[in-house]
């Protein structure tokens, strides 16, 4: 018999992606904080990371980064960064953007998957901390290889080396998205545990896949 997706899963995909078209359309979920801004749509991310592992991760890394890329053209809330760094070079930008977000929901998944087993519960915490790690890192990281070399960024930077400018740039923007995005993942992955939503443990795929009905 043909396999199909798992009800549940399908579910928390479009409760997801929900989410983070009403953080990336209304300013419910950015708080602009100078040229960057602290997002609320990572933490969609790692809740699907959670409860579906790799591929749901990565379903919903691709959506944000999607949504984010659209930013850059002001579909939904403008990015002034986004809207220079498209001017610049609109494919670039479209890495830049898409890439960070998708490799981010692929690895947390996996970390969730790797951490679940030896942590428990715990591990719904350190996924929404790696969630906010490594997208700050990654979209940080793809800016300075794509774009450092041209005269906005070097603005920016103002002489300082990538890892000072990285560190100065981001500041209480990423410690605010790691704070947040690890309680409310916590909290929430705790919750769908006890609730016996999560399709994880024995339930769940152990290559990473979402499940599915026989």
């Amino acid at each position: 018999m043909k396999n199909k997706l798992d009800v549940r899963a399908l579910a928390i995909l479009s409760l997801m992606t929900a989410l983070v078209i009403i953080f990336s359309f209304t300013p419910i979920g950015s708080i602009p904080v100078g040229p960057l801004v602290i997002t609320l749509n990572i933490i969609p991310v790692a809740i699907a990371a959670v409860a579906l592992g790799p591929k749901g991760g990565l379903i919903m890394g691709c959506v944000f980064g999607m949504l984010s890329f659209l930013q850059c053209l002001g579909i939904g809330v403008p990015s002034g960064m986004g809207a220079m760094l498209f001017s610049i070079s609109p494919f670039l930008a479209f890495i830049q953007r898409f890439v960070p977000r998708a490799l981010d929901g692929l690895l947390v998944g996996l970390i969730f998957h790797f951490c679940e087993k030896r942590i428990g519960k715990a591990a719904c915490f350190v996924t929404g901390f790696f969630t906010a790690f490594l997208n700050t890192a990654f979209f940080m990281s793809a800016l300075v290889l794509l774009f450092g070399h041209t005269e906005y960024v070097q603005g920016l930077m103002n002489g300082r080396n990538v890892i000072a400018f990285i560190c100065a740039f981001v500041g209480v923007n990423a410690v605010v998205e790691m704070i947040s995005c690890t309680l409310v993942t916590g909290l929430v992955g705790a919750a769908l545990y006890r609730a016996k939503v999560l399709p994880i443990g024995e339930k769940a795929n152990t290559a990473g896949e979402l499940p599915v009905h026989a």
